[in-house]
């Protein structure tokens, strides 16, 4: 880290009540930066929360954002988001880009969903429940007590064990849940074709909404392949190492799965949803279990796509501790969309 952290950033660290198993290794805690940036007169609040193997170190995080803030002194937003390129370092320009969009937000006296479409008014989106990776008993069990909170769509993880074993697992909660709730699986780019393509006949009569990444990220021509199999095709981990142009040109996805950490912001996130909603694809916004502020970002993000599917935002349970109390708080399988102002947050209610 730098020796002199620039004025405008403070660090922050949050406990997970449990490890977050990644590709790149259990995660126990939620690093970041909180921002601060003066734009028409008001004060912005941006956050910037790296997670290795999707976006740039911490260090590099910080440094990114100095260079910014720096390049930003007397107003110059321009210059400063010049300084960030959203692939190398998107959590850095996440940060940066929330606070001045909060700050544009708030300037307009309006919340942050509307500044992206002023025509909507929206009180709340769906959310789905991620019940993890466990034996069948257990998932079960963590799947009705979803559907039992008010939960109608469930996320599933798959692929750490055989493809019998997770059909099994799938039927299992079907037939707990009933037909009325929305499942999802998700690989995370766990299988190989052979595998996914068994998968894919398998929990096709199970009415699984969407399988995430059962391939590899940069395995394009054989995502495409899987299409049409009556399961749909979501990636995720694609979009950290290709462009939602490739995927496009691939026709390698029904659905995407949109991270502004991992996208360079908010304003990225909802202009990638829109196009992919004018080339056919389903957007489908999740955190990179982040802290308040960037939770509540990414709510806003959902909340200006019209008719938006549930989304990933119900990550707040998986922190110990946050900054501030829940801006979004999820009930009844919705999360909460901020009327105040801007993001729906403010610098002085931040715990640190």
């Amino acid at each position: 880290m730098s020796g002199g952290r620039h004025p405008l950033v403070d660090p922050f660290s949050l406990p997970l009540r449990s490890p977050l198993s990644t590709a790149s290794g259990d995660i126990t805690e939620r690093s970041g930066f909180l921002v601060r940036y003066d734009h028409r007169g008001v004060r912005g609040l941006g956050e910037a929360t790296p997670l290795p193997g999707w976006t740039e170190s911490l260090a590099e995080c910080e440094r990114g954002l100095e260079r910014a803030l720096e390049a930003g002194t007397g107003g110059d937003h321009s210059a400063a988001v010049l300084e960030l390129d959203a692939d190398e370092v998107p959590a850095a320009r996440h940060g940066f880009a929330t606070a001045l969009l909060d700050a544009d937000a708030r300037a307009d006296e309006i919340p942050l969903y509307r500044w992206f479409d002023d025509t909507r008014s929206v009180d709340s989106v769906p959310v789905n429940a991620t019940v993890g990776e466990a034996d069948r008993e257990t998932t079960v069990e963590r799947a009705v007590a979803a559907v039992d909170r008010g939960f109608d769509c469930l996320k599933l993880k798959v692929a750490a064990r055989p493809v019998d074993a997770d059909v099994e697992r799938v039927r299992a909660v079907r037939e707990a849940v009933g037909d009325d709730v929305t499942l999802r699986l998700d690989a995370n780019g766990g299988w190989d074709r052979p595998a996914a393509e068994r998968a894919l006949e398998r929990v096709k009569p199970l009415e699984v909404s969407y399988v995430e990444q059962p391939l590899p990220a940069d395995a394009l021509s054989g995502l495409a392949d899987l299409r049409g199999r009556g399961v749909d095709i979501a990636v995720d981990e694609t979009l950290a190492e290709r462009s939602m142009a490739d995927v496009f040109d691939a026709a390698a996805a029904d659905v995407v799965i949109l991270k502004p950490m991992v996208l360079g912001g908010p304003g990225n996130a909802h202009t990638l949803a829109m196009r992919a909603r004018d080339w056919g694809i389903e957007p489908v916004v999740t955190t990179t279990v982040d802290a308040a502020v960037a939770r509540a970002a990414a709510v806003h993000v959902a909340a200006a796509i019209p008719d938006v599917a549930p989304c990933g935002l119900a990550t707040a349970e998986l922190l110990a501790e946050d900054l501030v109390s829940d801006p979004v708080p999820v009930s009844d399988g919705s999360a909460a969309v901020p009327q105040d102002p801007g993001v729906g947050v403010a610098y002085d209610e931040v715990s640190l």
